[in-house]
């Protein structure tokens, strides 16, 4: 008889800050940060701030940056919104 080991999910909001984390350098670097808002089912709820917050780029960011590598780390998120 075997055992099985007890796997310890980690909640999806930190699996989130996690990659947010990876991204803040380079949003720090252009004088910006991002901030979690929400998490709700499929949707990831983000607020750009600082310089980023105002930036031209800053739907480019969203798509091509936030949204694409939260996706990539976390298959079951459909949408990042920056509200």
């Amino acid at each position: 008889m075997s055992t099985q080991q007890e796997q310890t999910e980690v909640p999806i909001r930190d699996q989130v800050e996690k990659v947010l984390d990876r991204l803040r350098p380079m949003l720090m670097a252009d004088g910006g940060n991002i901030e979690l808002i929400d998490v709700k089912d499929d949707e990831v709820f983000v607020q750009l701030v600082g310089a980023c917050g105002m930036c031209p780029s800053s739907t480019m960011t969203m798509k091509m940056g936030v949204e694409r590598a939260v996706k990539e780390a976390i298959p079951s998120i459909k949408r990042v919104t920056n509200i």
